[in-house]
């Protein structure tokens, strides 16, 4: 697939410009070329001995080079100067030690714990108190495995007042998706730009540097990241060839390069093995002319997924709801899955529509976008979050059961405007500090599942045999194949 790059070469977020025309390449996974100059992709090849305009080429490997073709996944970007141009990385000065990447034994003030944990919004920082961008707002919550061994992830929650400017960021530790909750973002990306809004995704794979700038005065939202693999559509089954988040929704950025960034500096922050490393260099990263690969960031409008539910009876399980997956080795178990639970009709008939009461051998940490969660219409709130561990009991709160249980059978829509989401996972999430010791943390979620009483009444028989039994001072028989 070619794709024609961008024409317009402004750089930051801001005036005018609702970014809205940007153009996209579309399709997930494909082989994608595109060109911001006609002319500068080789004829011929990945690197000749001079690429056109001047240009150098550049390979970005998300797989290893053996890798089989149906997974391999690079790119070749031919830029105005190569990437290795940069002074020596440091340390950051601002250590942001709430970034975690290591989730093993004798990691720094990690809890595991059965509860069911709810968290409130965060608060998103006053820009007169602190100035914040993507990187410094970001902590995490929870995770499991190491990035050191490219075994397992992380779940963290952004927070921002100021967008990034001339500081780039990359993630040598695994892939990002990003759910914005509060606040359209523009990001730039080596690959060319992408306006994403609340109500969509995007994700940036290992390695590929960009920039997060806000296209209002702040920003929330939660970051899945990987350590693994990379993500990709689920499996479809007896659904079919169509369903779910179709291919063709998907979109990628085309190429683009800063038109003032031949002679400005930047900042650029490496992120490896949890630590932020800085270095100076004085011309932009986003400075490639024209690139081809299938390895290149992607949005997703989750308006665009289509549901499947039950039409007679019974309340489905959730994975029909899911939009990205990152497989393990076990068949059909995620290192990571990505669902989402968008507007609906609810039809199903003598039926518990909302979701029932579980015990997972996943482990689930839920978001809401906006609007309400069918399942919790109370304290569960649009930037706020919960996390249920593996096999900790969950599922509707008091008052929802109470109305789900006697409300008609008539269809009902749950709502237009609802978007609640869940990361779920294989792994046992282990908990950070700052998750633990967040002044949002709702100490009283369980209060909402006190209230649900024992609906329960012996049959008549079954009573009257018990009083006799008891009046004749002997203990209850089995009855229905029951002990009492």
């Amino acid at each position: 697939m070619a794709m024609k790059g961008s024409k317009d070469g402004t750089s930051l977020a801001g005036g005018s410009s609702s970014y809205d025309d940007l153009e996209y390449g579309k399709g997930f996974g494909n082989h994608v070329s595109s060109e911001a100059i006609k002319g500068a992709l080789p004829v011929r090849g990945n690197n000749p001995k001079k690429c056109p305009l001047g240009l150098y080429a550049e390979q970005i490997s998300g797989t290893a080079f053996t890798a089989p073709r149906k997974s391999n996944q690079r790119s070749w970007l031919y830029r105005m100067r190569p990437s290795v141009t940069h002074e020596p990385f440091h340390p950051l000065p601002f250590s942001n030690s709430k970034i975690i990447a290591n989730f093993g034994d004798g990691g720094s003030h990690l809890v595991t714990t059965p509860n069911q944990m709810r968290w409130l919004p965060f608060d998103v920082p006053h820009k007169e108190n602190a100035t914040v961008d993507f990187v410094r707002g970001m902590f995490t919550m929870c995770g499991a495995g190491a990035a050191s061994h490219k075994s397992g992830y992380a779940i963290h929650v952004y927070t921002a007042n100021d967008s990034m400017r001339s500081t780039s960021f990359a993630n040598a530790d695994g892939d990002f998706l990003v759910v914005p909750q509060e606040g359209p973002l523009l990001l730039r990306t080596e690959f060319g730009r992408l306006k994403v809004s609340p109500g969509e995704i995007f994700v940036v794979q290992r390695g590929i540097r960009f920039s997060v700038d806000l296209l209002g005065e702040t920003a929330r939202g939660y970051i899945l990241e990987i350590f693994e693999g990379h993500f990709s559509l689920p499996d479809l089954g007896p659904i079919g060839a169509n369903g779910l988040a179709n291919p063709q929704d998907f979109k990628s950025p085309v190429a683009w390069f800063e038109r003032d960034g031949q002679t400005r500096p930047y900042e650029v922050v490496h992120k490896l093995d949890g630590q932020l490393f800085s270095a100076h260099q004085d011309f932009s990263p986003y400075n490639v002319v024209a690139w081809h690969g299938n390895y290149a960031p992607y949005k997703y409008d989750l308006a665009d997924f289509c549901p499947m539910n039950a039409v007679n009876f019974d309340h489905p399980d959730p994975s029909i709801f899911t939009v990205l997956t990152c497989a393990s080795q076990e068949p059909g178990t995620a290192v990571a899955d990505f669902v989402v639970f968008p507007p609906r009709w609810s039809v199903a008939e003598n039926t518990f529509r909302p979701p029932y009461y579980h015990r997972n051998c996943m482990s689930e940490f839920m978001g809401l976008i906006h609007g309400e969660y069918e399942a919790k219409k109370g304290g569960f709130l649009p930037g706020g979050a919960s996390l249920h561990s593996c096999m900790s009991p969950h599922g509707p709160d008091t008052t929802t059961f109470e109305k789900a249980s006697n409300q008609s059978e008539e269809p009902h829509h749950i709502g237009r405007d609802t978007m609640a989401f869940m990361f779920e996972t294989n792994l046992f999430p282990k908990l950070t500090a700052a998750a633990m010791a967040a002044p949002t943390v709702d100490r009283d979620y369980y209060k909402c599942w006190v209230g649900l009483r024992q609906h329960f009444v012996l049959p008549d028989d079954d009573n009257k045999q018990e009083q006799q039994q008891q009046q004749q001072g002997r203990s209850p028989s089995r009855s229905n194949g029951l002990t009492f």
